[in-house]
């Protein structure tokens, strides 16, 4: 797909993979409109980009509708069509089930697989009405196979996959591409600020980047794919265990004693004092 000129809604859009594909898009050549909880964050990605795009910002919950109602409107009055929709925002509370709060749970439902859900209905008619468009849902390797210690995550996120992968059944013909990224850890804040609540298991799947997560954001708008799990080992190792549970359990010991390991070296490598010439 070429973006020049074309409008592009990125929810979660102030930082980490949100920010990273809002600095893809703008160079090349997409209108912005970027929706996340943070004024003071969304205001400071927007004073950079507009230096090479338009950029539009909308302070918002997703999970509250009339909010969504709202940011398809805006995007609509501003730029007059929408043509990508990348539902990027998630709500992650870490731990067993029994320990988090009824609230926890609902919100993690709410803003990872209800919200897109929503999001996705009101995207519809701007993007028939362009005659072209994509939606990109960003999901997790943990909708791909079950994750201890985040099984409400991981039920949104797999939620949000057979989600995608039904609506794009129901959009065949209509020459809007529907798809979904599957990441493992990504090294953003939203998981290395609180990196003693994740899982070992986590850690035993090589760390992607924004950057990168962005990029495969991108060529899901144009490609043939519908899916697109990073990086491609970990997600025929997801695959794996979530078709042979049994092979999982026996693997989960040697996985977890790499991802101790490798969690060990990262946060070393975070309190490591800087060298005069690293300040």
């Amino acid at each position: 797909m070429n973006f020049k000129g074309k409008t592009v809604v990125i929810t979660g859009g102030s930082e980490g993979v949100g920010a990273a594909t809002a600095r893809a898009f703008a160079a090349a050549g997409a209108n912005l409109v970027l929706a996340a909880r943070g004024r003071k964050k969304l205001e400071a990605i927007a004073e950079e980009l507009r230096k090479i795009t338009r950029v539009e910002i909308v302070a918002m919950d997703v999970s509250d509708p009339d909010a969504c109602v709202t940011l398809f409107r805006k995007a609509q009055f501003e730029f007059d069509g929408i043509h990508v929709l990348v539902n990027n925002a998630g709500f992650h509370k870490r731990g067993a089930v029994e320990t988090l709060s009824a609230e926890d749970l609902g919100r993690m439902i709410d803003v990872n697989l209800k919200a897109p859900i929503v999001l996705c209905r009101l995207a519809l008619p701007f993007l028939r009405e362009a005659g072209q468009g994509a939606i990109v849902n960003v999901a997790s390797l943990a909708g791909r196979t079950p994750v201890p210690g985040a099984a409400t995550y991981s039920a949104s996120k797999f939620g949000l996959r057979a989600f995608t992968f039904a609506l794009a059944e129901e959009l065949q013909g209509s020459n809007i591409k529907l798809a979904v990224v599957s990441p493992g850890p990504i090294d953003t804040g939203f998981m290395m600020s609180n990196i003693d609540t994740v899982t070992d298991l986590t850690f035993s799947q090589p760390l992607s980047t924004a950057e990168e997560v962005a990029s495969e954001i991108l060529d899901l708008c144009g490609n043939t794919k519908r899916e697109r799990s990073m990086p491609p080992i970990s997600g025929l190792l997801t695959t794996l265990t979530y078709l042979v549970p049994g092979i999982g359990r026996l693997m989960r010991p040697v996985l977890e004693k790499k991802g101790r390991r490798v969690k060990r070296q990262l946060k070393a490598k975070m309190h490591k004092p800087a060298r005069d010439d690293e300040s």
